[in-house]
């Protein structure tokens, strides 16, 4: 990818937006099962680490050094403390359980739609979290021994 920066903006944007699309989809028909407490406790379960593990995320990472977009934050600091020592991606790891909760608190005739926003989601954060380590080896030295250290989504496994 590109080292120009208007072209990361407009890739980071869209990527973002594909995100969110994804997230709304997953929201707009399995929130309704989670709100009438329909959803099974597999659902709540999942929902509630997804939760833990955003909020765990954003304790571990300072003021100012968060950015919803794949490009690093001029001035950035690479994190290795909390969850971030194990995942390099926990926010997004985060959002997947919560999209996963989705998957499992819709009823069977949602279930096609929201596991295929699912999917599409997590191959959206794929992309993001490719090109954002891509960068982030360009910003911080240090960045590629972190991956060979750490896991993308799921410690130990991806």
């Amino acid at each position: 990818m590109s080292d120009n920066p208007a072209k990361q903006h407009v890739t980071g944007q869209a990527l973002v937006l594909l995100q969110f699309t994804l997230m709304a989809v997953i929201a707009w028909r399995a929130g309704p099962s989670f709100l009438a407490l329909q959803a099974s406790a597999l659902a709540w379960g999942v929902l509630v680490a997804g939760i833990a593990l955003g909020a765990w995320a954003l304790s571990a990472n300072r003021p100012g050094n968060f950015n919803i977009r794949p490009v690093p934050k001029a001035g950035g600091q690479l994190v290795r403390s909390g969850p971030y020592a194990y995942i390099r991606h926990p926010m997004y790891s985060s959002i997947l359980l919560a999209g996963l909760s989705g998957v499992y608190g819709v009823d069977i005739p949602g279930r096609t739609l929201v596991g295929t926003a699912f999917f599409a989601l997590l191959a959206v954060l794929w992309v993001k979290s490719g090109l954002e380590e891509q960068w982030m080896v360009a910003q911080h030295p240090d960045y590629a021994a972190y991956q060979k250290d750490s896991s993308r989504f799921i410690p130990w496994l991806m």
